[in-house]
């Protein structure tokens, strides 16, 4: 992977962790957004090859758009087992 493959991955998941966190709410900062959209991005691209839905957008708008869409799947899972385990008496 070269450098400026590398830098690619984390611009977009910058923007689509920080899109989701702005969507969904609560935020990670800066690393954690990174980290969310990095691996929201492939939960994104196995969610859309498992549906055989196609992104709307095409290049890198399409590409963040699926990160982003990954993202919030993250999120809420976060969310629900976060909620989950907090909640036993």
């Amino acid at each position: 992977m070269s450098f400026e493959s590398f830098v690619v991955w984390i611009v977009i998941g910058l923007i689509a962790g920080w899109l989701a966190s702005a969507a969904v709410g609560g935020g990670y900062g800066l690393i954690g957004d990174i980290i969310v959209g990095v691996v929201g991005s492939f939960i994104g691209g196995f969610v859309f090859r498992t549906l055989g839905v196609g992104t709307p957008f095409s290049g890198i708008a399409g590409t963040i758009f699926v990160a982003f869409i990954g993202a919030i799947v993250l999120l809420l899972l976060l969310r629900l087992i976060r909620s989950g385990t907090g909640k036993r008496s």
